[in-house]
């Protein structure tokens, strides 16, 4: 039976005036194995929801596939301790699995812990281009507002991160949740990359800080603007800036902070010294 992605549970409601019982609806959070071709590539702690858009966005934004043409199959097995999203790819592919093998069993939101090597923390990202992309000042502001209409867990639970994308003219088109701010983002990769709509296209809205993994991720499916609610990492910023990508930070209704790219922006230019 599939594990549910938020469960009622049973508690002590605590204040000045009075003890009560009482029962809050909180995330699930379970163990889930990214396998490729029968080997375990990562171990991340989820939400239970959506597993093949995040293998699916996991094996595009680490590289184990070029696309979804590469992807044969998908599968999830349910064991006691745990969920398999089993993937087979392409044969021609399998090399690449032993590129980057992570082992990433641990907390969520665990970032880059569980890389092997210190320079694959700092690989070289592919350059985004995307000239033509432009969104106006007021579509950025609300992005974050905007994704809020899209976040049916977090409105049961006030517990998980969401990603969304947001396409000029039209809104948050899509969008997806999770208990980890890095399994949201792969789950809207691998959503959008099935249904066939181009990164590039748009901008990815975080209800998170930025740091380096996120922008990895971006670059990698090849989005050109990264906004998000909260505060992104100097190191964030550098790479951004390296890539290609633009960078809204803080956006919050009102405004934002603009620190990469602003061409893709109306009116960014003129607002960054």
């Amino acid at each position: 039976m599939p594990v549910a992605p938020v469960r009622s549970t049973a508690g002590t409601s605590v204040d000045r005036r009075r003890v009560m019982a009482t029962a809050r609806a909180l995330p699930e959070e379970e163990a889930v194995a990214i396998v490729c071709n029968g080997a375990t590539q990562a171990v991340m702690m989820a939400t239970p929801q959506d597993l093949q858009d995040f293998a699916v966005g996991f094996a595009l934004t680490e590289g184990y596939v070029a696309g979804v043409h590469e992807i044969e199959s998908f599968e999830a097995v349910e064991h006691p301790h745990g969920i398999e999203a089993r993937l087979w790819i392409d044969a021609s592919r399998a090399e690449a699995l032993g590129a980057r093998r992570r082992a990433m069993a641990g907390p969520v939101g665990c970032g880059l812990c569980g890389i092997e090597s210190l320079e694959e923390a700092a690989r070289a990202l592919p350059r985004v281009a995307a000239p033509a992309l432009r969104l106006s000042r007021d579509e950025v502001a609300g992005a974050t507002e905007a994704l809020r209409g899209h976040q049916p867990i977090h409105d049961q639970t006030r517990a998980v991160h969401a990603a969304g994308f947001l396409r000029p003219g039209e809104g948050i088109v899509l969008a997806r949740e999770d208990v980890g701010r890095h399994n949201a983002l792969d789950k809207l990769i691998g959503a959008l990359a099935r249904a066939g709509i181009d990164p590039a296209a748009g901008a990815f809205v975080l209800t998170s800080r930025v740091s380096v993994e996120m922008v990895q991720k971006c670059a990698m499916a090849g989005c050109p603007v990264l906004v998000a609610v909260s505060a992104p990492t100097a190191h964030a910023v550098r790479l951004a800036e390296g890539a290609g990508i633009t960078l809204a930070a803080f956006a919050r209704g009102s405004g934002f902070d603009l620190f990469t790219h602003p061409g893709r922006i109306a009116g960014g230019e003129a607002d960054v010294a």
